[in-house]
């Protein structure tokens, strides 16, 4: 059977599934993940001859696929955000941020060291890629389109999380790249890491992601489209605004993720009420579901091809526990008192492709023992992840959602 020609009907029937599946799966225990993860299995199962997607074997292309599917949804995330940033109307976000992330990444990684017997550095890595949630799978909990998203607090905090600890979580991935190249003992590589690490390289993200914000959005609100294929181009202005922020901050040594999605939050908050907003955040969305589309089946396969491998008993109880009870204690001990739907806060910490991403990024960067251990685990934490939360994302979210409108017309 022909390979390529095979690969275009895979590619093709995925593409179909955009389009049909939002119709079939509306208001069913299902999500478009949990439908392409299992495609994936399917697909790669069968004797079509296909190569292997093993994000070991094929750590570059991997790195650049989940990079990529994740600055298009730090756009589209940042892009539908209706809030003002604030220091109380965002304090939802920095709890989780300050609070539940580095809490979730200490007791990742101690639980990787002593129940799965993982090298320090390891641990730490494993910490630090399963920690930030996910921008690119949580789309069921992530706040409307623009001008609808404003009033509900679970889906505001999951989105502007997932938008700003994608970023965040890289200073911790070369905290773990410092310690399998220089050493374990702090004094080798700390300083240099909170200089350069954790000052430098976020102040780099949001002050050139702010900036490509406010020269892009001056374009974009000043001169409007006057001809027809200026009106059929509309909205991939936001495409370029991702590859641009991104770029140039990658160039300045900056995170780039942190840059893409202040550079939608700039957009956003630039006319705020302008119909152009709408279109920005279609054609991203477009995009963003393209990609995560190929990511999932390729992730399903991974699973049927020798991904889960290297698992002992032990490295799955982490896995499972790090989406079942990890992420949603230190989710409430960060919003604790605060707000009153912290528990759903706390329970939706979304786990997915960034994991992929920050993983191999971590792998080609440096030599970590135990390596192939720790892809099978966090091919467990978000296949776990998929499964517990696109089940009951629709149902949660809809009574949430029921609640909200019956205490707005008492």
């Amino acid at each position: 059977m022909a390979l390529y020609e095979t690969a275009l009907v895979i590619v093709g029937v995925a593409v179909l599934g955009i389009v049909v599946l939002p119709r079939v799966l509306s208001h069913r225990p299902l999500s478009f993940p949990i439908v392409y993860v299992a495609f994936g299995m399917a697909v790669f199962a069968l004797p079509l001859g296909l190569p292997t997607p093993d994000p070991i074997q094929h750590g570059g292309l991997t790195e650049r696929l989940t990079e990529l599917g994740v600055i298009v949804a730090l756009m589209g995330a940042g892009l539908k955000i209706d809030r003002p940033i604030g220091m109380w109307r965002w304090q939802s976000t920095w709890r989780l941020l300050v609070i539940t992330m580095p809490l979730t990444i200490a007791v990742t990684a101690l639980l990787g060291w002593l129940a799965v017997g993982l090298a320090v550095p390891t641990a730490v890595l494993l910490g630090a890629v399963v920690a930030p949630t996910d921008p690119v799978l949580a789309s069921d909990v992530q706040v409307d389109p623009p001008e609808e998203g404003v009033s509900d607090e679970v889906r505001f905090a999951l989105t502007s999380e997932a938008g700003l600890n994608d970023g965040l979580a890289f200073p911790f991935t070369y905290m773990a790249i410092s310690m399998a190249t220089l050493g374990v003992a702090p004094e080798n590589w700390l300083q240099e890491w909170v200089v350069v690490d954790v000052f430098y390289k976020i102040i780099a993200g949001v002050v050139i992601g702010w900036v490509v914000g406010k020269a892009i959005a001056k374009y974009l609100f000043r001169v409007p489209a006057a001809t027809k294929l200026a009106t059929a181009m509309a909205g991939v202005e936001a495409l370029a605004a991702t590859f641009v922020s991104y770029g140039i901050t990658e160039i300045a040594y900056g995170y780039g993720f942190i840059a893409v999605f202040v550079t939608a939050l700039t957009i956003r908050g630039h006319e705020r009420h302008s119909d152009y907003h709408d279109q920005l955040h279609e054609f991203s969305e477009v995009i963003e579901r393209l990609v995560t589309s190929i990511l999932l089946v390729l992730f399903g396969g991974a699973l049927v091809t020798g991904l889960l491998a290297p698992l002992s008993l032990q490295a799955i109880a982490v896995g499972v526990v790090v989406v079942v009870l990890i992420r949603p204690l230190a989710g409430i001990i960060g919003l604790f008192g605060y707000p009153n739907e912290r528990n759903a806060i706390a329970f939706f910490g979304i786990r997915g492709i960034g994991s992929f991403y920050y993983l191999a990024y971590g792998i080609n960067n440096a030599t970590f023992p135990g390596a192939e251990m720790v892809w099978a685990i966090v091919g467990v934490v978000v296949l776990s992840s998929i499964v517990t939360h696109g089940s009951t994302a629709a149902p949660v979210m809809s009574d949430l959602r029921r609640e909200a409108t019956d205490l707005d017309t008492t």
